[in-house]
């Protein structure tokens, strides 16, 4: 079963909102089975990030978050907590008077949960904003059901992980930030990437689940508009610098831009950094059209990349 492309875009989108603040840590192994947080938090500082809203309330302590794309079931729940006592047991067998308050917190973050689950979970509705919900104290565990979540800006950078139309609305607020947002443009790239990945999906015909179907069509508008921006931006440049023609080369040069961001995300992303050989090649890559690099990028390795495109 093909994996979901929201699962690798909930793990980046949290790693950029939260590696400024602390260790980031995604897809950590835990026991000699084959399981993995998705991901954990360490902060540096205990400093409130206010900027990231209801979120930057949540990582003022060390915290694993699992991202769910589906509604949360009761297995999905049980496995989480596991994973954190497994985590937990590790810690207090490398340091035995570790107090109990920094102990890592568990967030499951669902775009929805059945009133029957919460319940059997004992989980109960944090005062003050609802979608937030408590688990008993000993499981150090919270579910935050985002649909649930108040239309705020302080829950923005939460809804950006849900689903349908919260996710849309999400999006669309985030596309009317201030353009020097620290994490507007690096936020609307993650997400192009996922767009691209679901549309080398459709152009391979990959069959689609109509959730991704869906979802192509609610981020198709977010790249238009930062391809509009790019663009913009290069016709500016091209007309302050006197240049002949400065219409039609500040065109050229917005798409250029574009796509060379969209190249070195796409390589980011890959493998985590770009070392001087992979940036030797990217004049090349971004010569072709777009709709034949992408599916390059995300499937070539490194040393498929090098060959196809080295001198």
């Amino acid at each position: 079963m093909t994996r979901f492309p929201h699962d690798d875009f909930a793990k980046n989108y949290l790693t950029e909102l939260l590696s400024p603040l602390g260790e980031v840590q995604t897809e950590h192994p835990i026991s000699s089975e084959i399981r993995y947080v998705d991901v954990w938090f360490i902060p540096r500082t205990s400093t409130i990030p206010h900027h990231l809203g209801l979120l930057g309330n949540l990582v003022n302590h060390s915290a694993l978050f699992e991202p769910f794309r589906n509604p949360v079931t009761r297995q999905n729940i049980r496995s989480c907590i596991n994973k954190l006592f497994t985590i937990q047991e590790g810690l207090l067998r490398d340091n035995r008077s570790l107090p109990e308050n920094e102990l890592p917190y568990l967030w499951i973050l669902t775009p929805t949960a059945s009133s029957a689950i919460l319940e059997d979970c004992a989980a109960l509705e944090e005062n003050g904003t609802s979608g937030i919900y408590q688990l008993p104290f000993t499981l150090h565990t919270g579910i935050i059901v985002i649909h649930q979540l108040p239309v705020t800006p302080e829950t923005l950078w939460l809804r950006i992980l849900g689903r349908g139309r919260v996710q849309q609305q999400a999006l669309e607020e985030l596309q009317r930030m201030p353009s020097d947002h620290p994490h507007r443009e690096n936020t609307l790239e993650l997400v192009y990437n996922l767009l691209a990945q679901l549309e080398m999906r459709r152009a391979q015909d990959e069959p689609l689940e109509t959730e991704e179907e869906e979802l192509i069509m609610q981020l198709s508008p977010v790249y238009l508009q930062r391809l509009e921006e790019a663009t913009q931006r290069g016709v500016e440049q091209g007309l302050e610098r006197g240049l002949e023609q400065g219409l039609e080369r500040g065109l050229e040069q917005g798409t250029q831009q574009e796509r060379r961001a969209t190249v070195e995300s796409l390589l980011q992303t890959r493998f985590n950094s770009i070392d001087p050989q992979l940036r030797t090649i990217m004049d090349s890559i971004i010569s072709l059209p777009s709709q034949e690099f992408i599916p390059l990028l995300l499937t070539l390795s490194r040393e498929e990349l090098l060959e196809r495109f080295g001198a």
